[in-house]
C-alpha cells in the first residue's frame, strides 16, 4: 500500500512537472525566415498612445527565405580579409570578382546592414563573426579620418561614387552606425565608440550639404545621395546622435520640392531624367510627415473639425494647435505622399532607366521604407510586387547584379536582401515614423 501511495506521488508530480515545462519551454515562433520576431514597442503620437498594429506584420514566403539565405551564404564569402566587401572601379565594371576589388565603406556599410536585417546582431546568429569585422572596419575608417578629413576613404571612381555621389561612403556609413548604436548594450566599450563614430559620421554628412538641401559632390543619380543622406540622418537623429535639424529640414524639403503637388510633374536634372530615382526619395522625405498628419486628421474627425472623406485643410490643423508653417508643411507632405508614392509603385515608373541597376534596387528600397514609416498597409503589395521581380532575376550562385550603371554584385546583392527582409525591420521603422519614442 505504502508502495502504490509513493508511486502514486512519483506519477503526479511528474505529470506536474510536464505540464509546467510544456508551458514555459514553448518553441519559438519563427517566420519562414528562421528569426525571432521582435517584441511589440509602444510609442506616442502627437495625440497619445498608438500601439503597434500586429496586422502590419507580414511572414515571409519560404521561397523568398529561400532566396535571403543563397544571397547571404553568397555573401559571406565575399568579404575580404580586412573585414570589408567592395563595389569595384568605375573604369573596370567588367570585374566580377568579389576579391579582386579595393574594398570601400559605402558596400561594406550595404552589407552590414544586410545581414543585421536578415536576423544576425552582435549577441548571436550565423554572421555574428562577419558583422563585427565590417563594424571594426568601418568605426577604423572613421576614426583614422577623425573629425579633420571630408571623407572617411582615400578610395576613389567607385561604382557607387561616380554614379551616387563622393561623399555615399559617409552617407552610408551614418545609416549603418544608427542602426548599429541601439543593439550594443551587452558591450558598453563597443557601443561608445560606436556613439563617438556616429557623431563624427554625422557632422561629415551635413557638412557637405549645400544651401538647398542637397548633398555636394552628386554623382550621375545624385538625388539618390541626397535622399539616402536624409534617410540616414533621419535614422541618426532618432537613435540619439547630434543631428542639425534646421539641415535635416532643408534636406526633407529639397526632396520633396522635387515633386510639384500641382501639376504632378517630377523634377529628374539631378536623377538622370530618371522619375523613378527622385519619386521614390520624393516619397521617403514625405512619408514622417506624411503620417503625423494623417493622425492629426483622424483628431480633427473625432472633434467634429472635418468629415472622413474631407481633404485636411491647414486651418483645421491650425484649429488642432499647429501653428501657420507647420500646417502647411504638413498638408503639402501628406500630397507629396501620396501623389510621390503613386508613380513610384506604378508599373511604369518602377521600370527606371529600362533595366535593373543598383539604382533601380535603391529606389525600391527607400519607397518601401517609406511606406512602412507611413504606416501604410498598402506596403504589402508592393512587397509582393518587388520581391517576386528579384527572386525572378536573382543569379544561380545566390546573388544579384545590375544591368546598368551600378552592376557590383555585392552591393546589389546587399541591397536586394535588405529589400527582401524588410519585414524584419518593421516594428522600428514604424516607430521611427512617430513623433516621440517613449
Amino acid at each position: 500500500m505504502k508502495r502504490i501511495r509513493i508511486l502514486t506521488i512519483v506519477l503526479l508530480m511528474t505529470g506536474v512537472l510536464a505540464f509546467v515545462a510544456a508551458i514555459l519551454i514553448q518553441p519559438k515562433d519563427l517566420n519562414a525566415s528562421g528569426l525571432e520576431p521582435i517584441a511589440g514597442c509602444t510609442f506616442q503620437t502627437l495625440f497619445g498612445e498608438e500601439k503597434f498594429d500586429t496586422a502590419f506584420h507580414y511572414k515571409t514566403p519560404e521561397n523568398v527565405a529561400a532566396s535571403i539565405k543563397e544571397g547571404l551564404d553568397w555573401i559571406r564569402k565575399a568579404q575580404q580579409a580586412n573585414g570589408g566587401w567592395g563595389a569595384g572601379s568605375h573604369s573596370a565594371q567588367h570585374i566580377r570578382d568579389p576579391h579582386a576589388v579595393t574594398t570601400d565603406p559605402a558596400t561594406t556599410a550595404m552589407v552590414a546592414m544586410a545581414i543585421m536585417r536578415t536576423g544576425t546582431d552582435f549577441d548571436g546568429g550565423p554572421y555574428k563573426k562577419e558583422l563585427r569585422d565590417a563594424t571594426i572596419y568601418l568605426l577604423e575608417a572613421v576614426e583614422s579620418a577623425g573629425h579633420a578629413e571630408a571623407r572617411i576613404t582615400n578610395v576613389s571612381g567607385t561604382q557607387i561614387q561616380s554614379k551616387l555621389g563622393q561623399y555615399i561612403d559617409e552617407v552610408l556609413t551614418v545609416q549603418f552606425l544608427s542602426n548599429v548604436v541601439g543593439k550594443l548594450d551587452n558591450d558598453p566599450a563597443l557601443q561608445g565608440r560606436v556613439q563617438i563614430a556616429l557623431n563624427i559620421a554625422v557632422d561629415k554628412v551635413q557638412s557637405q550639404q549645400m544651401s538647398d538641401g542637397r548633398t555636394r559632390g552628386a554623382g550621375w543619380a545624385g538625388v539618390l545621395q541626397s535622399g539616402l543622406a536624409q534617410s540616414a540622418l533621419e535614422s541618426a537623429e532618432y537613435n540619439g546622435a547630434e543631428v542639425d535639424m534646421e539641415k535635416f529640414e532643408k534636406a526633407k524639403e529639397y526632396q520633396r520640392d522635387n515633386f510639384d503637388v500641382e501639376s504632378g510633374s517630377v523634377e529628374t536634372s539631378a536623377g538622370a531624367g530618371v522619375v523613378l530615382y527622385a519619386v521614390s526619395n520624393s516619397t521617403r522625405a514625405a512619408a514622417k510627415d506624411a503620417r503625423k498628419a494623417r493622425n492629426a486628421k483622424k483628431k480633427a474627425v473625432e472633434e467634429g473639425l472635418m468629415d472622413e472623406e474631407d481633404e485636411l485643410e491647414e486651418e483645421v490643423l491650425q484649429e488642432l494647435g499647429f501653428d501657420v508653417e507647420e500646417a502647411e508643411q504638413l498638408v503639402e507632405a501628406s500630397v507629396v505622399y501620396e501623389k510621390a508614392n503613386e508613380q513610384a509603385t506604378s508599373k511604369a515608373v518602377m521600370g527606371g532607366y529600362g533595366s535593373d541597376g543598383g539604382e533601380e534596387f535603391l529606389s525600391f528600397l527607400q519607397t518601401g521604407e517609406s511606406m512602412i514609416v507611413n504606416g501604410d498597409d498598402k506596403w504589402k503589395g508592393w512587397y509582393d510586387n518587388v520581391s517576386g521581380h528579384l527572386l525572378q532575376i536573382q543569379n544561380s550562385d545566390g546573388s544579384w547584379n545590375g544591368h546598368h550603371c551600378i552592376t557590383s554584385p555585392v552591393f546589389c546583392t546587399a541591397t536586394c536582401l535588405l529589400i527582401l527582409s524588410v519585414d524584419n525591420d518593421l516594428e522600428e521603422l514604424v516607430a521611427m515614423g512617430a513623433v516621440q519614442k517613449t
